[in-house]
């Protein structure tokens, strides 16, 4: 669909600009030369991908992609169809790690011998922090417990020359948009909450699935595994099938209680849990521009709820505020001049895949829930959703913050509705917990008077790490009891946020989440229904418009939780590992599959059906977090939590698994991590059969280690997500697709599978179909199609047995 160029992406309304450029104090400056973008460069090659392109119009996305290009002959040459269809080699900018996955994507990176990274890196504490009691008491803990682990991420930070944000100093996705963000960029992140920051529009590399959040200053931030990041780590490039880009047209103005997470709630309720894959969400329009900054970070975080590789928006005056005020002038003032040039805009009349429009000025508040984030449900009709799936209209726990909506504009919304609660004499009436996303959030609502209306009205403010969000929440109510928490979070998938199974978690804005927290009642409309006061009387909330900056300025707080910026190595340094540690384990090469050790060559040996997985398997079902967090750093201990909720489809347990060839001192049934190492044992490989978008959810790559650790060689799906599958390949499992999906159900645990056609693949043959040869128990033998997306280097990892293996042969 062809659209002339809107120009009220980059132009405020009045009011919107006013409050962006509230009047603030003069911070420190930061030193940008590490993270300001090379708009030069990048101009450049931006200008020969437009003379192979043929000089047509190019989305803001394509733009920020082919100007990364490793080499944009070798990727845009061949003249076919690029989005959706080529694979780009890509060279990102920035890598930012949190604390569990960093420990394996360092683990990697260190057995490929390199002295120092090859782009500037960050490593941020805040997985590992458990929320019990409040802030203080929670840090002290968690850093005693978690002490191995801090100790060997700060050493090996300083042996390579990586920035170390100490246990204490936020989240990484507020810390990297307060720090590193830069529009125009590409950058990379590795995590545990979906998809593939220097200072104006880049591209950073994130291993964690909301690095997205970055993309509200408007570059790529792109969620991956710890493999992934060790390609920027090592400057190999990245490879990334070139997405489709879906244009989101908003109109009108956000009014009343509605804010941008409303947006996102909104949109993922058209889209569903997939309606992103393989896609980047640009939004533009007259919308855009009325948008705070922070606001466009949280719509760009939760679109890796519905699959989307990132989100990004077009330069606007509220993104320029936010640099000046976070302290990169310089990197404002190069944003600048690089919008000028057209680098941070789509072209006029440019082509998106498909075009979405919301008129802002329609939407109302929205909740998004229970146990997947694309159930929307509008304000106005969750009472009676609630009434009608006949659940209690009981919450018991209201929490806000997160990385999705733990800015100064949020807290100071969610202060406004708790000062109006404090006048009239209301308190919450049920546990609200606040969870700020950095240091400088904390710092500056503390001195701003924020913290303490807070908790005048009951709320427990949390240590500035992620908590309750990703389960590092040590609840002692309500255990295996059913009931309904109100969160701001992003995701909500059964067990993720207490380990219970049926807490039903409600996702929606910090003020409908703050306001709900006065009433206790699920069925409570703020925007219409009255609370009583005690003294009979009715009251009901005012809609709260917040302040996106303060106007004093941010504070930075304890800067001993800050890294020295761009630290040199200090190749002297010993990484600290225990001998005897069981959070931490280094890592032997994988085996390869195929070649001459194997009989069947460059086929797959003959393969045992480990199961079948019904319904929704995400990366919390076939690696649970929570308490396993700590084994993230060991790949022995982490693996005994494989699929642990998965569910069998044959017969609907819950984590059991059939040994048919089990011998008499073995049960026929047990654990799912119990009949994968008797596989092992026996030295025979495995695949697995799943359902539709298996792997949503968090990027997180020991989903693919642990299976690929007791042996799994191939899994064939109804369909996956996009970057478990880039981690299944990274470490050498074959992910194949179903050309049929009803032949999912004619493989069955105890049947051997083998690959046909696979060698012509290995040796070339791009057009070849796999087929897979079925032989089951009971001797019925039949074939079936697949389809892949093994690129040629992609084809290279698996032959060498994981891409790691791969780059360390071409270091040789």
């Amino acid at each position: 669909m062809s659209l002339p160029a809107l120009q009220g992406g980059s132009v405020c309304s009045r009011r919107a600009l006013r409050r962006s450029l509230a009047t603030h104090a003069p911070i420190i400056q930061k030193n940008c030369s590490s993270i300001t973008p090379p708009y030069a460069l990048l101009l450049q090659k931006l200008g020969r991908v437009r003379e192979l392109l043929n000089n047509r119009p190019l989305t803001l996305a394509e733009k920020i992609l082919y100007s990364h290009l490793n080499d944009p002959e070798k990727s845009l040459s061949s003249g076919g169809k690029i989005r959706g269809e080529t694979y780009l080699q890509l060279s990102p900018q920035r890598v930012a790690m949190q604390d569990a996955s960093a420990q394996m994507a360092l683990l990697q990176f260190m057995s490929a011998g390199l002295s120092r990274c090859a782009v500037p890196t960050s490593i941020h504490c805040d997985h590992l922090i458990q929320a019990v009691d409040g802030a203080a008491s929670d840090l002290e803990r968690s850093i005693v417990s978690n002490k191995e682990v801090f100790d060997f991420l700060e050493s090996a930070a300083r042996k390579y020359g990586i920035e170390f944000w100490k246990p204490g100093s936020g989240i990484i996705h507020q810390i990297v948009l307060e720090n590193y963000a830069a529009p125009g960029m590409l950058m990379l992140g590795t995590g545990a909450s979906s998809k593939h920051l220097n200072c104006t529009e880049e591209v950073i590399q994130f291993t964690d699935s909301h690095t997205p959040n970055a993309g509200g200053l408007g570059l790529l931030a792109i969620g991956v595994g710890g493999a992934d990041a060790v390609d920027a780590m090592t400057g190999t490039p990245w490879e990334l099938k070139a997405p489709q880009v879906v244009g989101v047209h908003l109109i009108g103005q956000l009014n009343g209680w509605a804010t941008p997470k409303d947006l996102i709630l909104h949109l993922a309720g058209k889209l569903t849990v997939r309606g992103g894959t393989g896609r980047i969400l640009e939004y533009f329009g007259s919308g855009v521009a009325s948008q705070s900054c922070t606001g466009l970070a949280t719509v760009a975080n939760m679109g890796a709820e519905i699959g989307a590789t990132t989100s990004t928006f077009p330069y606007t005056e509220n993104m320029r505020a936010y640099l000046h005020a976070t302290g990169r002038g310089p990197v404002a003032r190069a944003a600048d001049e690089a919008a000028a040039n057209g680098y941070l805009s789509a072209d006029q009349g440019v082509e998106y895949d498909e075009v979405i429009e919301i008129n802002l000025s329609e939407l109302e508040p929205t909740i998004n829930g229970p146990f997947t984030p694309d159930l929307a449900t509008p304000l106005s009709k969750f009472g009676a959703f609630i009434q009608e799936n006949g659940w209690t209209d009981e919450l018991s726990a209201s929490l806000i913050g997160s990385c999705t909506n733990s800015s100064y504009e949020d807290m100071t919304r969610v202060a406004e509705i708790a000062e109006q609660a404090k006048t009239v004499g209301l308190t919450t009436q049920v546990p609200f917990l606040c969870t700020p996303g950095s240091e400088q959030i904390r710092a500056t609502m503390e001195r701003d008077g924020i913290t303490s209306t807070l908790q005048d009205v009951g709320a427990v403010v949390l240590a500035n790490a992620c908590g309750p969000c990703i389960g590092q929440w040590k609840r002692e109510d309500s255990k295996g009891e059913e009931n309904a928490i109100l969160t701001s979070f992003n995701r909500n998938f059964k067990s993720r946020n207490d380990g219970n199974r049926h807490t039903m978690n409600f996702l929606s804005s910090p003020t409908i989440v703050t306001a709900m927290a006065f009433s206790g009642k699920l069925s409570f409309n703020p925007v219409t229904d009255f609370i009583t006061l005690p003294n009979g009387e009715p009251f009901k909330f005012l809609p709260p418009s917040g302040q996106d900056l303060p106007s004093k300025g941010f504070t930075p707080g304890n800067k001993d939780y800050y890294p020295s910026p761009m630290p040199e190595p200090r190749p002297e340094t010993e990484v600290i590992i225990r001998q005897d540690s069981q959070r931490l384990e280094l890592l032997e090469p994988f085996p390869g599959h195929v070649g001459p050790q194997n009989p069947r060559g460059l086929e797959l040996p003959s393969l045992k059906v480990l199961m079948r997985v019904r319904g929704k398997c995400t990366t919390d079902h076939i690696s649970a977090a929570g308490p396993w967090l700590k084994y993230k750093g060991h790949l022995t201990n982490i693996s005994e939590n494989l699929l642990i909720t998965a569910v069998n489809d044959e017969g609907g347990d819950v984590n059991i698994a059939f040994d048919h060839d089990h011998d008499v001192s073995q049960s026929e049934s047990d654990t799912i991590p119990t009949i994968a190492k008797r596989l092992k044992s026996r030295n025979q490989p495995w695949a697995l059969i799943v359902d539709d978008n298996y792997g949503e959810g968090s990027a997180r790559e020991h989903a693919a280690l642990q299976p690929r650790f007791y042996g799994c060689a191939m899994i064939v799906a109804r369909s996956f997500a996009r970057i478990h599958e880039t981690n299944l390949k990274k470490q050498g499992v074959l992910p194949l697709w179903f050309a049929d999906k009803a032949d999912y159900s004619r493989i069955g645990s105890g049947d051997v599978v083998e690959t046909l056609g696979l060698a012509d693949l290995l040796n070339g043959d791009q057009s070849v179909v796999i087929k897979l040869r079925v032989i089951k128990r009971d001797g019925q033998t039949f074939e079936i199609p697949t389809k892949h997306t093994m690129s040629v280097d992609q084809l290279n990892w698996f032959k060498a047995g994981s891409a790691l293996n791969f780059i360390r042969s071409q270091m040789a």
